[in-house]
């Protein structure tokens, strides 16, 4: 079964568009790219182009790369005390130089729709979830829209990243799962992954994960983004010989990548309705 998360998040933002144009609301998400990285706008164009189709007004904010650490909390806190602004997403990774934990940290919780925040860390990890980083939180929606059970399966989860692999731990824990984390210094990396019910990849190797690390049956999401030897764009596992193998398997592109924006917009409506409740 191939998973197809494209079809699932035009499914999902449909509906969204549709409960937003109902709300009476008008949803805002700002966002600040620190440079000129074309992969970071390359994925900032696509967030505002989300934006626009569901119904949500965007703003964007292009920094100098050479601006301080103090410099760009500056803006993020104009941000947080703008009111008509729903959802603050700082496009990662910053320049080497700036302290990347201290501007997350100086985005308002109640507008971090990235998830990031400590505070909504600490939520997460504690099994109170408020906004759920979007990448680990569109991957559990994929997997309640196709009906695959959690609790009571063994899931491995390949990478430890605050963004993906630790938050992806905790939803599968949350959901019952028994989680095992594997990184770059797990010495049985091939046995812990082969004996994995639900095995999430987020190692960044292209095409790593062949068919002897991955138990027959498994559901394999794969959420690494690179190129292989050719330039073409593929995951972390080697999709044609493995999906045989296994029972459900997201492609790349049109796996998690689409739920990732999905979840975004989500999480900046609920803030939006959050916010008019205050």
């Amino acid at each position: 079964m191939i998973i197809n998360g494209k079809e699932i998040s035009e499914k999902r933002l449909a509906v969204l568009k549709d409960e937003i144009s109902k709300s009476g609301l008008s949803p805002c998400l700002a966002t600040i790219i620190v440079g000129e990285d074309p992969a970071s706008q390359m994925y900032v164009r696509m967030k505002h182009k989300a934006c626009g189709e569901v119904g949500i007004k965007s703003a964007g904010i292009t920094l100098s790369s050479d601006l301080k650490t103090e410099e760009i909390i500056s803006e993020v806190s104009k941000l947080n005390s703008d009111p008509s602004v729903h959802g603050i997403l700082v496009q990662l990774p910053l320049p080497k130089h700036v302290d990347t934990r201290a501007v997350i940290t100086a985005v308002s919780p109640d507008k971090d729709v990235d998830g990031f925040h400590p505070y909504n860390s600490g939520l997460l990890f504690s099994g109170r979830p408020d906004f759920v980083p979007c990448t680990p939180g569109g991957i559990m929606t994929l997997l309640k829209e196709y009906k695959i059970k959690t609790a009571g399966k063994k899931a491995v989860v390949a990478g430890r990243s605050v963004d993906v692999g630790r938050p992806m731990a905790a939803l599968l824990l949350n959901a019952d799962a028994t989680v095992t984390i594997c990184h770059s210094k797990t010495s049985n990396l091939e046995e812990e992954m082969k004996s994995a019910d639900i095995l999430v990849s987020a190692i960044g190797k292209a095409k790593f994960v062949g068919p002897d690390m991955v138990k027959k049956g498994a559901v394999v999401i794969d959420v690494g983004i690179n190129r292989d030897e050719n330039g073409k764009l593929c995951g972390d596992v080697d999709f044609e010989a493995v999906r045989d193998k296994v029972y459900a398997i997201t492609p790349v592109p049109g796996g998690v990548g689409p739920m990732t924006i999905a979840t975004l917009m989500e999480n900046t409506f609920t803030s939006a309705k959050k916010h008019a409740e205050l």
